[in-house]
Order: C-alpha cells, then sequence, then structure tokens
C-alpha cells in the first residue's frame, strides 16, 4: 500500500502541475508556497477534527513541525529559486535524482533503515530512465546556467532528503496518523514562509485579469498537488522505506508525459522506451519491497 500511495502521490503532482502552468505567472514562488499551503491547512485541519487524531507524543509532533519547516519550508523555496535560475528540466534532473540517493543514505545513517541490492537496483533503474526523458525532452537546446542554481537544486533535493527521513523515523512508530502528520508538516512549513515573505515584503494576492478563473485552477492544483499529495506521501513513508517513497514521487516527471498524452500530445520513441525502462524499476521496487515498519 505504501508504494502504491507513493505513486499516487507522483500522479497528484504530474496532474497538479498542468494545472498550475495554466495560472501563468500570477502567482510569486512565494505567494504560491503561501496560499497552497493555507488552503490545506484548512482543509486537513477539519479532517483530523472529524477523524480522531492518533498523536500519541509531543516528541512525534515537534520532529513532524521541523521536518516541514525544512522540508517544505525550506526545500520548497529552494526548488522555485532554482527553477527561476536554471528552469524546469535542470531543477527536476538535479533535485528528484539526488533526493532518493540523499534520502537512502541518510535512512541507513539516522534510523538504520537499509535497501536490498535488489531495490538499489529498481532506484538506479527509475533514476537513469527518468533523467534519460528529461534530456531528451531538451536535447535541442542549449543554455548558459548560473552555478547557484545547481546549489538551489542540490540544497532542495538534501531538504526533502531529511524531511522524509524524519517523516519516516515517526510515521513508522505508530506514534501518530498520516493526516495529521501532514498537517503538522504543512504548519511547519508555514514557520518557515511567512516570515521570510514579512522580511523579502512579497505580494500575497496574484496579480491576475481574471481572478475567478485563477482562483478555480489554483484551488482545485492545490487539492491535487498539495492536500491529496501530502497525505498520500506521510501514507506512504508510513508504510514503505524513506528512499523507495522518494524515488516513485520522483516518476511525477514520467507521468506528467501521461497526461500530456492523454492531452494529446505526442510523445517521442526515446521517452516511450525510456518510461517503459522506468516501468521495470518500479516493478523490482514493488516486488522485491520489505516495508515492515522500524519500531
Amino acid at each position: 500500500m505504501g508504494v502504491f500511495a507513493a505513486l499516487g502521490t507522483a500522479l497528484c503532482w504530474a496532474i497538479a502541475a498542468r494545472l498550475y502552468q495554466q495560472t501563468g505567472n500570477a502567482f510569486s514562488p512565494l505567494s504560491m508556497n503561501f496560499w497552497k499551503g493555507a488552503i490545506s491547512i484548512v482543509i486537513l485541519s477539519v479532517v483530523v477534527l472529524i477523524i480522531p487524531t492518533n498523536l500519541h507524543s509531543h516528541y512525534a509532533l515537534g520532529v513532524l513541525l521541523v521536518s516541514g519547516f525544512i522540508g517544505i519550508g525550506i526545500g520548497d523555496t529552494l526548488f522555485f529559486r532554482a527553477l527561476q535560475s536554471i528552469g524546469d528540466s535542470q531543477t527536476v534532473l538535479v533535485a528528484e535524482t539526488l533526493a532518493p540517493i540523499f534520502t537512502a543514505l541518510f535512512a541507513m545513517a539516522f534510523i538504520g533503515e537499509w535497501l536490498t541490492w535488489q531495490q538499489w537496483i529498481g532506484i538506479a533503474v527509475v533514476l537513469l530512465a527518468i533523467d534519460m526523458v528529461i534530456k531528451s525532452r531538451k536535447r535541442d537546446t542549449t543554455h548558459v546556467f548560473a552555478t547557484s542554481g545547481y546549489l538551489y537544486a542540490v540544497g532542495a533535493a538534501i531538504c526533502q532528503a531529511v524531511g522524509a527521513v524524519m517523516s519516516r523515523d515517526i510515521l513508522a512508530s505508530g506514534d501518530i496518523d498520516a493526516a495529521s502528520a501532514a498537517l503538522f508538516r504543512l504548519v511547519g512549513g508555514m514557520v518557515f514562509v511567512v516570515p521570510l515573505m514579512l522580511i523579502s515584503k512579497t505580494v500575497w494576492l496574484p496579480k491576475v485579469t481574471s481572478a475567478v478563473r485563477t482562483w478555480r485552477l489554483f484551488v482545485i492544483a492545490t487539492l491535487l498537488g498539495t492536500t491529496a499529495a501530502i497525505y498520500l506521501q506521510m501514507f506512504a513513508i508510513a508504510n514503505a522505506k524513506a528512499a523507495v517513497v522518494q524515488t516513485l514521487i520522483a516518476t511525477s516527471a514520467l507521468m506528467s508525459l501521461g497526461v500530456a498524452w492523454i492531452l494529446g500530445e505526442k510523445a517521442s520513441k526515446a521517452t516511450l522506451y525510456w518510461s517503459v525502462t522506468a516501468l521495470i524499476g518500479v516493478a523490482l521496487l514493488i516486488f522485491f519491497g520489505d516495508n515492515s515498519p522500524l519500531h
């Protein structure tokens, strides 16, 4: 179930990314981070009030808040900065390739979670396929990018990994349920985003000509890409190894191709080949998965 929840997270992100693109540049990166977090916090708060929370310790609450502060607050901000500096393809290439590797290393070092050699092969196959798909889609364009942009992407990958491992340690222990964990992580992220917006004097509201259409698209994208996605991510982390989850979530880059295909866009033979290769890697992760709790 953890593996399929991770794939569900990737699908939610792929669809949401398409919807976010249709809002244009109405939101700044920080204001987008704020509003998607605020909307999701309201919805998840209602869910937690209706469904009794499974919070057994204040320590778990504190770890998840710090996890959100690092993974969502700092990590997403660095990711958006990388997007502005080196573009979407290079940002995804660096961040989504390194995040699973960092996650695996941190999980081994700090929570004693080891992968089998078959799972390492599966991760390698998936990441290779993702890299080749991204490169094949951008091979006809050449740009000179700022070195700082790549550092932002690496920083985003490290923050994602730290957040994932901290969440795994708490969720696998059964001290909290997935909905509450998602809520507290988002709150932790806002603790970073809101002061940064105030300090940088970021414009809070979007600059749009059609506010109703923009907000409608943004809310739908947020429900999928943040609210549903972070719940599925927490459920996945509770039931599968952190590195496996992070790798499967990275397949959102491939799932976005499927969304494009459904909308009538064509894919090259190379893209189709490497997408099938990624499915082989995913199959290895599922078949050789050992998703028993840590504690």
